[in-house]
């Protein structure tokens, strides 16, 4: 059985190629995927998660990741506030072929996820971007975007606690690619007004964006909420934005970024115009103008994680 470690999976392949791929697997049917939940209050009033996320692709692979998300763990910078493992199976006859860090296969698989909406929707001449968080994941979002959109000049952060934002901007981006400014920002509604492209992954349980801060032709990528309370972007964000997700079946029902909303009549189901399976299938045309603000939530499922732990086994094998 392989076994790929964090810096195998992390390092392994360019985003670019990992979106090529990711497109390529939407071309197939997404499988079966289903997911468990549970959750637990600490005494801090924050909350920690136990996911088990599976995914199987009839004939082809099924396999399980395991997640743990503990946001105290920020705090103490001593361990991950995402932990997991990923077991990958064969599809014929059920042999386990993989095991694989979860955890870098969740950055891998998220950032990539974002990457190929951003790919399908954004305008091909962004330049500007607002990261709206500074954990961990943040950062593979901001290479993921900035390598599949080389027209991007400058990265503004914005977090909460605005020292996670300086390190982000002073570590490693900024080396890798020298063409880009990263500054770390303190006034979040000036700059989502001035970004071309707004990604939020944050733990808030209530909307960080607001729809009125948006410029025009703004592509907006919600990845942070994950819950059915959760939600980064408010009403108006939705009512102004053309809506997408990475796929209606983990998403529309499940996530409060577009349960709530539509709960509140805000927004129906129909409202969704398209997922990844349609775009990547053409049977939608995405973007319908350069004026135009593209929404796009990236829910994540099961599924992903197959897809992603399948394109890692079959680029990993030994030579």
């Amino acid at each position: 059985m392989l076994m790929l470690d964090a810096k195998t999976i992390l390092n392994k392949l360019p985003f670019t190629t990992l979106v090529d791929e990711l497109a390529t697997m939407h071309l197939e049917p997404i499988g079966q995927i289903d997911e468990l939940l549970m959750t637990s209050e600490t005494a801090e009033e924050t909350t920690s998660h136990l996911f088990i996320r599976t995914g199987w692709q009839q004939g082809k692979a099924l396999g399980a990741k395991v997640i743990t998300v503990f946001p105290d763990n920020n705090k103490s910078r001593v361990w991950p506030s995402i932990q997991a493992i990923y077991v990958l199976f064969e599809g014929v006859n059920g042999t386990p072929i993989a095991c694989l860090d979860g955890t870098a296969l969740t950055y891998i698989k998220t950032a990539t996820d974002s990457a190929l909406g951003c790919r399908l929707l954004a305008r091909n001449d962004i330049a500007t971007m607002l990261m709206i968080g500074a954990g961990e994941m943040a950062r593979y979002l901001i290479t993921a975007h900035c390598e599949i959109r080389p027209s991007l000049k400058q990265v503004y952060v914005w977090n909460r606690t605005p020292e996670k934002a300086v390190l982000l901007c002073e570590g490693e981006l900024a080396s890798r690619f020298d063409s880009i400014s990263f500054t770390p920002v303190s006034d979040i509604e000036y700059y989502a007004g001035k970004a071309d492209l707004v990604c939020a992954a944050t733990a808030s349980p209530t909307p960080v964006i607001q729809g009125e801060w948006l410029q025009a032709g703004a592509h907006v990528d919600l990845v942070g909420a994950f819950t059915a309370e959760m939600r980064e972007a408010n009403d108006e964000c939705l009512r102004r934005g053309s809506l997408f997700v990475d796929a209606r079946e983990t998403t529309v029902n499940h996530i409060g970024e577009l349960m709530i909303p539509i709960a509140n009549g805000v927004i129906s189901e129909s409202d969704v115009l398209a997922d990844l399976s349609d775009l990547c299938l053409n049977k939608h045309p995405g973007r319908s103008s350069e004026s135009e603000i593209t929404l796009y939530k990236n829910g994540g499922g099961g599924h992903l994680d197959l897809m992603m732990a399948r394109i890692m086994h079959q680029h990993c094998q030994p030579a």
